[in-house]
């Protein structure tokens, strides 16, 4: 995973876990962007087949860093919150439905 996007923990509670990186991301989403616009320009050039899988693995691969470190922000900021709200308040379903929730992103990234 791209080391500018590490967990950083985020200062208001009303905030997403991936707040304090968004700048990181959003960088890379755009360096993503340029990269899928060129693998259509590979495309529309004719240019080697081989050349551009490897763009686009390339380009799986960055998705791939993006997905994993939106998912971490998650567990450290979303399912962890709700696990000390619902250890003061004594609602667990707040965890069961952030877990849940986790579970059902994992399992859409495993696709």
């Amino acid at each position: 995973m791209d080391s500018s996007l590490t967990h950083q923990p985020a200062t208001s509670p009303t905030m997403h876990g991936y707040s304090t990186d968004k700048d990181a991301y959003l960088r890379r989403l755009k360096r993503i962007e340029g990269q899928v616009r060129g693998i259509a320009r590979m495309v529309d050039e004719d240019k080697y087949c081989i050349d551009i899988l490897t763009q686009v693995a390339a380009v799986n691969s960055a998705m791939h860093a993006v997905s994993v470190g939106l998912l971490e922000n998650h567990l450290q900021h979303c399912v962890v919150d709700a696990a000390k709200a619902a250890t003061t308040n004594g609602s667990p379903e707040a965890i069961d439905a952030k877990v849940k929730e986790a579970t059902e992103a994992i399992s859409r990234l495993l696709r």
